[in-house]
């Protein structure tokens, strides 16, 4: 994947993070709302961005578990 596509990933999870810590704090209700649908719509950009990426790889199925073959040996 490209940086930024993992860039936005890294980010929306830090935000994430940072939100479920905010929760704890004595921040206000309207805050939080505001703060939880931006994270919400963040997580749909992620998808969106995630799911849209140009990515290909040379992997099948046949290549399932490449560090522990399970059933092959």
């Amino acid at each position: 994947m490209r940086c930024t596509v993992m860039f936005l990933v890294l980010f929306v999870t830090i935000f994430l993070l940072v939100l479920i810590a905010l929760g704890f704090t004595n921040i206000g209700f309207s805050w939080m709302f505001i703060l939880t649908v931006i994270g919400q719509l963040l997580v749909v950009l992620m998808v969106y961005k995630v799911l849209r990426e140009n990515y290909t790889t040379d992997k099948t199925f046949e290549d399932f578990y490449e560090d522990y073959p399970i059933g092959r040996e």
